[in-house]
């Protein structure tokens, strides 16, 4: 049976196809899915938005130009809503932002469990003082973003301080934990951006893949899969972010992403998280089958072996047959 199967002009031509796919689809998923190492701390804390005199509100125009300075509306504290608070004797910003996104700063009552959670998963790298190491960033001045950005998604605590960029991994502290650590190590010398939290209500989701496509796709790319970059490092996929770390990473610019305050207004940066956990997320796949969501060429690819392919298989039967 094996020798008249080998005979049989219709059999080669089938494998080969056969092989043909699967190594291709192989080759599209590798390099779509692709994100060398796993953590190293050195390689990207984020950076803050800038110190605001630790915490004291001035009227606007005084004080630190971090304080009130920048595009209004872009992430910082020149925001058309800011909201204060006493702490210590001290009028405080707690929160600021517009309709599209309110920063918030985690509470004041925070702070102390905060502080005993840092002392024991990171202050071995960090420092005792969040002041940095040879091995890890300093932490102080960054902003509570920042900081919930890295806890939340695992990526921070590092397993290994010896690979390039750090990945995500199930995070060792919960949601709660993590705002408890960004209030303490803000606390040293507090500073923006806060937490955000989009307002995805009435968010232009057009507008937004516009903006991803401008600002994003180059290196997530468009369908938000991620994709290698240069020197064994990554971006991340996008598929399993939620509303408030998009919002997170835009504003801190984690690891090697560049960050986006003052260029993109809140407005725009609520249509970014908007049609990343829409559309993104949650595609609409008129066509029928997504196919994983790798793009079209992955698409163009599987219509040519099905569609070319299946007639070359129809031709070599008919012949067969004759």
């Amino acid at each position: 049976m094996v020798t008249r199967l080998l005979k049989n002009r219709f059999a080669l031509p089938a494998a080969l196809l056969v092989a043909v796919g699967i190594g291709g689809l192989l080759s599209f998923a590798t390099g779509a899915g692709a994100q060398g190492g796993q953590a190293n701390i050195s390689s990207g804390g984020g950076v803050g938005a800038g110190n605001f005199n630790s915490g004291v509100a001035l009227p606007p125009g005084v004080g630190s130009p971090n304080y009130l300075g920048g595009p209004k509306n872009s992430g910082g504290a020149n925001s058309s809503i800011r909201v204060y608070a006493k702490v210590d004797g001290r009028r405080v910003l707690v929160a600021y932002g517009d309709k599209d996104i309110i920063y918030k700063a985690p509470p004041a009552s925070f702070i102390a469990a905060g502080e005993a959670l840092f002392a024991q998963n990171c202050a071995s790298c960090h420092g005792a003082q969040a002041e940095g190491s040879a091995i890890a960033p300093n932490l102080v001045g960054v902003g509570p973003a920042t900081v919930d950005f890295w806890v939340s998604t695992g990526r921070m605590p590092a397993t290994t301080t010896n690979t390039v960029q750090a990945e995500r991994k199930p995070p060792r502290l919960d949601a709660t934990q993590a705002l408890e650590v960004a209030a303490w190590v803000n606390s040293l010398s507090p500073a923006v951006p806060y937490v955000p939290y989009p307002n995805l209500k009435g968010a232009n989701v057009a507008d937004g893949a516009d903006l991803f496509a401008l600002n994003c796709a180059a290196c997530h790319t468009i369908t938000g899969l991620g994709n290698a970059l240069a020197y064994g490092t990554f971006a991340p996929s996008l598929h399993v972010a939620t509303a408030r770390e998009v919002a997170e990473a835009i504003r801190t610019g984690p690891a090697n992403m560049p960050r986006f305050t003052g260029n993109l207004n809140d407005a725009q940066v609520r249509d970014i998280v908007a049609y990343v956990t829409d559309y993104i997320q949650h595609p609409t796949n008129i066509g029928g089958a997504g196919l994983g969501g790798v793009g079209p060429v992955a698409e163009g690819f599987v219509a040519l072996l099905v569609g070319v392919g299946g007639l070359a298989l129809v031709s070599y039967w008919i012949g067969d047959r004759a």
